[in-house]
């Protein structure tokens, strides 16, 4: 039994503890993209910084910064100058909105013309002026805040690798398991971020340059940007890539070309969204072996917690959930002593 005073230093510490650590988290919550990020490039360097410092007998502090180097040119530029595009056509519509509102102007005459309903009016123009420099107000907020994480990012990558064999120790030891089930979960933790932050950027290549060769023989407008958006689209599991090549393609029925607007249509369906679905379920069943429904609502999930990195951690998140279902009913209701 415990004793009055045991008892109240081990509550009182707790409670600390609890207080504390949602004080921290609440504060932390803007960098947390940040830190995600760092996790997330520290499970795919972890071998590379083993081998270099158990094989290759190299300095930690050596081997952490010429991963360091290896994880801005491999990873963290080519994320970078894709979302500036991105950013650089967002700019040039607020800057000048009459690139953008006459074209829109264009369509929406098109879309009387076809169907008779006015959707162009002064009140909507005047709405949507007054709103884009909110857009480019939130533009800029973007830019600073990626660019904080992105520091963030980089340094607590450093210290992760420096640190890892004692942090990832340290880790296993808070487990409230035995040292076997530990290693299990700390093992399926390593497997499914390795899997989404490998599979999901293949993913997107993938789809993004099949879909772009799809833009280039139909005659879509600007189909390179178009591409790109389709890589960001596949975010969104299973409906990603049409809320990309859908618009467009009726944008260019609208426009009078009926029969690449119609082939874009067949493409995307019988070409892009079946690559999307073989491919995602492919790469998720082969590289973490991870139930479709599982990687499918966990990004749903993920993308309401955690934002872009909710790709990542929302599958994450849901696996985990069933592991620890699993292994409750395994160790409680089975009686099963050897629950893996």
């Amino acid at each position: 039994m415990l004793s009055i005073r045991e008892k109240y230093g081990r509550y009182s510490l707790f409670v600390l503890i609890t207080v504390l650590g949602f004080t921290v988290f609440v504060k932390i919550l803007p960098f947390l993209g940040g830190l995600l990020g760092a996790v997330t490039i520290y499970v795919l360097l972890r071998q590379q910084m083993r081998m270099l410092t158990e094989r290759r007998q190299w300095r930690r502090s050596l081997a952490a910064t010429l991963l360091l180097a290896e994880a801005i040119f491999c990873f963290l530029i080519p994320i970078t100058l894709i979302g500036w595009m991105v950013v650089v056509k967002v700019q040039g519509i607020v800057v000048n909105p009459r690139e953008f509102i006459v074209p829109l102007k264009h369509l929406a005459e098109l879309v009387e013309m076809k169907t008779g309903y006015e959707v162009w009016s002064e009140s909507n123009v005047r709405w949507l002026v007054s709103y884009i420099p909110s857009v480019g107000q939130w533009l800029v907020e973007g830019m600073v805040d990626f660019a904080i994480n992105l520091v963030v990012l980089l340094f607590v990558l450093y210290f992760m690798l420096i640190g890892g064999p004692r942090m990832e120790s340290y880790c296993s030891e808070l487990m409230p398991f035995d040292p076997r089930i530990s290693r299990n979960v700390m093992h399926e933790i390593h497997l499914i971020v390795r899997s989404n932050a490998i599979g999901i950027p293949l993913l997107a290549l993938i789809q993004g340059f099949v879909a772009y060769v799809g833009y280039l023989v139909f005659g879509a407008p600007s189909p390179l940007f178009w591409g790109v958006l389709t890589c960001f689209a596949t975010i969104i599991p299973i409906v990603g890539t049409a809320l990309v090549w859908v618009p467009l393609a009726g944008y260019m029925a609208l426009t009078g070309a009926w029969a690449p607007a119609v082939g874009l249509v067949l493409y995307g369906t019988l070409v892009v969204t079946h690559v999307d679905n073989v491919v995602r379920f492919l790469l998720q069943k082969r590289m973490a072996h991870t139930h479709p429904l599982i990687t499918i609502f966990g990004v749903f999930i993920g993308l309401s917690l955690f934002g872009f990195m909710g790709v990542i951690f929302g599958p994450l998140l849901l696996a985990m959930f069933v592991y620890f279902v699993n292994l409750f009913k395994c160790k409680y209701l089975d009686r099963n002593r050897l629950c893996q």
